[in-house]
């Protein structure tokens, strides 16, 4: 897991991890995001995704499943929030991986992503 770009102080003074599940929702609504492990796979897959949110409580296999496969195409890829987080930010059930596939919400999502503490900080 990479980080491309220094973090830039959020303006209104939210916290990363508010801010990521503000525009996790915004990206949902603008169909810029494609939820869950198989649905990220694919976009990896296909060259969509630009940067990968996984749920730092994923589950072993899906976290096997989609952690090669990012590495290996070199997309960045972030383990922050919890799946009933994301889920809800999106609007559903508790979702595992959000691929973002529109460039500038992927380039957000990963300063925000960069700047939340990591669980062994």
């Amino acid at each position: 897991m990479r980080r491309s770009h220094p973090p830039r102080p959020e303006p209104t003074g939210r916290p990363p991890e508010r801010a990521l599940l503000d525009l996790l929702g915004l990206a949902a609504r603008a169909r810029a995001v494609a939820f869950g492990t198989d649905s990220t796979r694919q976009a990896v897959r296909d060259g969509d995704a630009r940067c990968v949110v996984i749920a730092a409580d994923i589950s072993p296999t899906q976290l096997q499943k989609l952690l090669p496969l990012v590495q290996a195409r070199g997309v960045p890829c972030f383990s922050v929030l919890t799946r009933d987080e994301i889920g809800a930010a999106v609007g559903r059930a508790s979702v595992s991986a959000v691929g973002f596939t529109q460039e500038s919400f992927a380039r957000r999502a990963a300063e925000l992503a960069a700047a939340i503490p990591s669980p062994q900080d």
